[in-house]
């Protein structure tokens, strides 16, 4: 896989975390910034997701935002007076 260099700027005590981090998995910088920008894109996709998901099934179910915060309260509510 071809791969591009890019110059990026961090913190000293930040850098100094991922290098920590990479030594203890036994691999580079490099590599650790690629995976850790890749779980963040997949993890952002997965965010947009779940709310086209939920905007789609309160569209189809006719909720307001104000019906989703009710149910949310009571669902709090009740869960706190099971304790």
């Amino acid at each position: 896989m071809r791969t591009k260099t890019v110059n990026v700027a961090f913190q000293p005590n930040l850098l100094s975390d991922i290098d920590k981090v990479a030594r203890s998995e036994s691999r580079s910088r490099s590599e650790l910034l690629r995976e850790a920008a890749r779980m963040y894109i997949e993890r952002k996709k997965r965010w947009r997701r779940i709310f086209a998901f939920g905007k789609a099934a309160a569209a189809r179910l006719k909720l307001s935002e104000a019906d989703v915060s009710a149910e949310i309260r009571t669902y709090r509510r009740d869960k706190a007076r099971a304790k």
